[in-house]
């Protein structure tokens, strides 16, 4: 597959994988194999047979999910070069009755444009061809693949440039096709750099689409887009079988060739929305590592494989099982398979794996550590033919490294691996991209979406488990299992897969892409297909990373302050897609410099832009882009309506995964044309589209503010007090939300008739009361009817941000709740200082001070304190210490003054055992102090620090004594009395109590016994509450989820037990 994405990837993985260049690191033998065959062992796993049928009569109608294309000899009677090798496309997918199929399409051949030189003709082109053809194949280099014909026709064509409006004469391009799609790059290359023919000079011919992916070339060609239906209609495809030629390649129950002129691919849409049953298997391994190692496949064993096999559309899987190494307890409702050796255990997996036949493979993480585990365990236990997990009989399936970067995910170093026909759906990839959450563990994530805790054993404790009795292997399998199943309740919850491909759908992108590529392909596709049907192409286009930069959007100074009125708030309905639609902005409307004069325009028949640039108006031209978004929109609103009226909740889904997908792909289209390092940017375009949308936003306010004042007979004057990309906050001065809802909805149409269609402004929501913090930065509570609010809406408030400790968030939490909902200013403030002063005297939770940071990259240009903790933390333990690409939870120790805070960060279960007192003036000075004044300012104006940060609440401070560090090692500890805390006199040493207090003994004794007991219960409630999350109240307690604040509770209560149990033992025992 193509992974030289446009802004996500580096490196051309051209079609590597598929094509296997001779220059590529992965040589043949590395890929290509004798996979075993499928065994059918159980009944219950395979697919149902397919049914019988004949090719002269019968259609073959699938849902294809993976596209794909390989080098293949040609088969007689299909279209296409007839010398070997050739392209061929391969389609997998499944049919409304389950069954697997494998689509070969023949004859489809990759081609590119180049400009016409001057006075080339149509009788030249044979000439071109042989040249050409000659110099590319003398270019290859080690010919192993027997190319016989490189350059497979020329011609001359008629064509528009996509880049600028020149009229709507269409200029003369050659159109250059080729056998293979490797020859595109090195047909064009050749061009620029030798002397193909003596008589014609190509080095200045501009290439058009040499840059463009096989798969998507075809797709566009074909009318296919991701995941839609594919129909064979009878007497155009043939069946392979056992004895036919070509014989079958593939593991799928149907194989089957056809032409690439003669299926048919259907629209997305109606019936043909429907989605195929799908077989998701998810997955999770354990491994019995080395104390204090994280697993290393050459050493560690595999000691268990939970599966969960799912049929798209059912709500639970049809398969459960486990593969454990030596015996294990049963499992209710679930397969346990035991193994005494290992190999064993790898290899009937891998059957497993063949024998389901899914064609979505999930579980948390796979792509970075299971799958390459697995793959590399295997390989060094040598179990024969266990790499063969791809849909391909004779393809292994290979580890790839890869480095994804990217604005929105940041770098992440990858690995990837091929199953031909099969889509690795990693769903901690999905989270990465479309969420953004505190951490990223399954544990975090299963709580923020499904509210569900699981147990997390760490990865230490599990070869203890292993080495037990069948019982303790039962309850890893327990844990094993669990985590094979909340991907798959949270692919659910999340619509992950429906989303997707209504995603693949809409953009027409192979399913695969959309996880693995950036926004541009999508955009791309779409554009190509526009631009296809009107006779465009588009130019190819070098990158050099311009530092052109257009001016952003506009934002309104906000008038801060605490609004106890309702403010309406007017939007624009999709702003940016809007203004393209408007002004007809698009890369064929666009009047380059000069061009207005040379094609003889007038004034009428152009628009200037506020940021000075000229495109046609709609009259000589409408543009490509505009109509894309018309269609876009034009079909989310047909998905809104379809959701109105269906009533089939997995019909619903698809829909509302539709309409999702369609305002994404809307909104996409103005970034495409802004990326720099795109495949097309067009700075004229987007820099214009900023520049109509702050003007917009300037006559809204000038409207909404001339027109609602007294003087017009309204109840004051209108004041807009905000406004940001695409909406505004107007106070009308009125106290009553009805009445402020009715003002908002006719100043929106008085503002709308100012505008051009489509641009709309509709009244969408009044917040009251309101908390104007700064630009981007206000809470609110958000009603869209009068008599009952939606929810509490928060905007850049550290409620939301994950650089935070969960403390910030939760007191910001509590006080937008007095503000907003009880409309208690002074609560508010009281609950702020009772925060402080029990922080300041050490009454705060541990699990509330945590602070987690990702370790993105280990040499950060200043001292980082995560990156510095994960280095103190490797040196203790290198096995439990984080790796790049984990979240590091820390908290902030005391230290000496003027301390760095990156030398202060500690390990919060470290701080719990040796009792590291915390530094509560950084926790108040860095974290609380200015999220706090933000929030109070408005309320309580230049005083709001005098009143929450200092007076009485702040000057009774408590230090725990630390049992490590500083001067800790040199002391000897001294026998105190219990009661008075006075050191003991000589010949008391032993004594519990001094002679002073010694008549108070049993008071003092039933006080200590008494706060013993109240630990104990504590304890035992908070030991029971970790049971029933591990569903079982007989065993212990091995979890170790550092995201749950149970867990550092019982950690810290456990500590404090045993500590006041020796206060206890001190009195000796009960004499009776």
């Amino acid at each position: 597959r193509n992974y030289d994405d446009d802004d996500e990837m580096g490196g051309g993985f051209e079609a590597a994988l598929a094509a296997f260049e001779p220059s590529d690191e992965l040589d043949q033998s590395q890929l290509l194999g004798e996979g075993p065959e499928n065994q059918q062992t159980s009944e219950r796993w395979s697919r149902a047979p397919p049914p019988q049928l004949n090719p002269g009569e019968d259609k073959l109608i699938f849902q294809q999910l993976d596209i794909e294309n390989y080098l293949g000899q040609p088969l007689p009677g299909m279209p296409g070069a007839q010398l070997g090798p050739v392209p061929v496309v391969r389609m997998f997918g499944v049919t409304m009755e389950g069954n697997s199929v494998c689509c070969h399409v023949h004859g489809y051949c990759p081609y590119f444009y180049i400009s016409a030189p001057k006075n080339f003709e149509q009788r030249h082109c044979a000439e071109l061809h042989e040249a050409l053809d000659k110099k590319v194949i003398a270019d290859i280099r080690n010919n192993k693949d027997h190319v016989q014909e490189a350059v497979l026709a020329v011609e001359l064509v008629q064509r528009l440039n996509i880049h600028g409006y020149q009229g709507d004469e269409k200029q003369l391009y050659i159109k250059i096709t080729v056998t293979l799609p490797r020859f595109v790059a090195a047909a064009s290359r050749l061009l620029k750099k030798e002397v193909i023919m003596g008589a014609f000079d190509f080095q200045d011919c501009r290439a058009f689409e040499n840059n463009i992916d096989f798969d998507i070339r075809f797709m566009v060609e074909t009318q296919v887009v991701g995941c839609n239906w594919i129909e064979l209609p009878p007497g155009a495809w043939r069946l392979r079988g056992r004895n036919s030629k070509p014989a079958p390649e593939s593991r799928c129950q149907l194989e089957v060739d056809v032409a690439y002129d003669q299926f048919i691919s259907h629209e997305p849409e109606g019936e043909w929305s429907k989605v195929a049953p799908l077989r998701i298997l998810s997955f999770d391994i354990e491994c019995a590592g080395r104390r204090g190692i994280f697993p290393e496949a050459k050493m560690d064993p595999v000691i268990q494989i939970a599966n969960m096999v799912i049929r798209q559309g059912e709500s639970e899987p049809f398969i459960r099982n486990v593969f454990t190494l030596k015996e294990c307890a049963p499992i209710i409702g679930s397969q346990v398979l035991c193994y005494d050796k290992e190999q064993q255990l790898l290899d009937k997996w891998a059957a497993f794996v063949r024998e389901v036949d899914p064609d979505i493979l999930t579980g948390y993480n796979i792509n970075n550590f299971d799958i390459p585990y697995l793959l590399n365990r295997a390989d060094h236990l040598k179990v024969k033919g266990f790499e063969y997990l791809g849909r391909i009989k004779n393809i292994r399936s290979v580890i790839k490294e890869q480095v994804l970067q990217s604005k929105q995910m940041g770098r992440r170093e990858n690995q990837y691996v091929n199953f031909e026909g099969r889509v690795p759906f990693d769903l901690l990839f999905v989270l990465l991209r479309d969420y953004k959450l505190r951490s990223y563990t399954l544990n975090a994530v299963s709580y923020h979406f499904l509210q569900e805790q699981k147990e997390d054993v760490h990865h230490s404790i599990i070869t203890d488990l292993q080495n037990g009795d069948e019982q303790t292997r039962r309850r890893l399998a327990m844990y094993c299992l669990k985590d094979a199943y909340l991907p798959l309740r949270l692919l659910e919850k999340l619509m992950a897969i429906v989303n997707y491909m209504e995603m693949a759908r809409v953009t027409g992108v192979p399913l695969e892409s959309l996880l693995t590529r950036g926004q541009q392909i999508k955009v791309l596709s779409q554009l190509l297909r526009k631009a296809k049907t009107k006779g465009f192409i588009m130019p190819s286009y070098t990158s050099s990373g311009s530092d052109e930069q257009y001016e952003g959007a506009t934002v309104i100074e906000p008038k801060r302050g605490y609004y106890a009125d309702p403010i309406s708030t007017l939007d624009f309905a999709s702003l940016y897609p809007s203004i393209m639609m408007a002004h007809n902005l698009c890369y064929t409307t666009l009047l380059l410099p000069g061009a207005k004069d040379k094609l003889g325009l007038t004034d009428e028949q152009v628009e200037r832009t506020p940021a000075n640039n000229s495109f046609v108006k709609t009259e000589l031209r409408r543009g490509l882009l505009p109509e894309i978004l018309e269609s876009l929109l034009a079909a989310r609103k047909r998905a809104k309506n379809d959701l109105k009226v269906e009533t089939d909740p997995f019909k619903r889904q698809v829909l509302d995964g539709r309409q999702l997908a369609l305002k994404i792909s809307a909104n996409s289209v103005y970034g495409f044309t802004g990326a720099q390092v795109g495949k097309l940017p067009c700075l004229e375009i987007s820099g214009s589209v900023t520049a109509y949308g702050r003007t917009m936003i300037e006559l809204t306010k000038n409207e909404v503010e001339s027109h609602y004042t007294r003087a017009n007979g309204y109840e004051n004057d209108a004041v807009v007090i905000y406004g940001d990309t695409d909406s505004v906050m107007v106070n009308f001065g009125v106290k009553s939300l009805e009445r402020s809802m009715e003002l908002g909805r006719e100043a929106a149409d008085l503002v709308s008739a100012k505008f051009v269609r489509p641009i709309k402004l509709e009244f969408e929501k009044v917040y009251y009361p309101y908390l104007l913090i700064n630009k981007k930065r206000y809470a609110g509570l958000y009603f869209t009817k009068p008599d009952k609010y939606d929810k509490m809406d928060c905007k850049g408030i550290e409620t939301v941000r994950r650089d935070n400790s969960p403390l910030v968030a939760n007191l910001m939490n509590a006080c937008l709740q007095k503000l907003l909902i009880e409309r208690n200013p002074e609560g508010a403030v009281d609950y702020c200082k009772q925060i402080i002063a029990d922080l300041l005297c050490n009454r705060i939770d541990i699990s509330q001070l945590v602070i987690t940071k990702e370790l993105a990259k280990t040499d950060y240009a200043a001292k980082q304190a995560h990156v510095e903790l994960a280095a103190k933390m490797k040196k203790r333990d290198a096995g439990t210490a984080p790796k790049l690409g984990d979240r590091v939870p820390y908290v902030i120790c005391a230290a000496a003054k003027n301390t760095p805070a990156y030398q202060k960060a500690e390990d919060p279960l470290y701080v719990l055992e040796n009792s590291v007192p915390i530094d509560a003036n950084y926790y108040l000075e860095q974290q609380l102090s200015k999220p706090l004044l933000r929030i109070f300012e408005p309320i309580l104006g230049d005083k709001a620090e005098s009143v929450l940060l200092k007076g009485e609440h702040t000057r009774t401070r408590t230090v725990v004594t630390s049992k490590v560090g500083g001067l800790a090692g040199f002391m000897t500890k001294k026998a105190s009395c219990l009661g008075c805390k006075s050191l003991m006199p000589k010949g008391y040493e032993q004594a519990c109590l001094c002679p002073h207090c010694e008549p108070q003994m049993s008071e003092l004794y039933q006080k200590e016994v008494a706060s013993k007991r109240g630990l104990e219960e504590t304890f035992a409630r908070l030991w029971t509450e970790c049971q029933r999350c591990q569903g079982s109240l007989h065993e212990e307690v091995i979890c170790s989820n550092r995201d749950c604040p149970i867990f550092y509770m019982r950690q810290k209560v456990r500590m404090e037990l045993d500590t006041q149990e020796q206060r206890v033992r001190r009195f000796g025992l009960p004499e009776w």
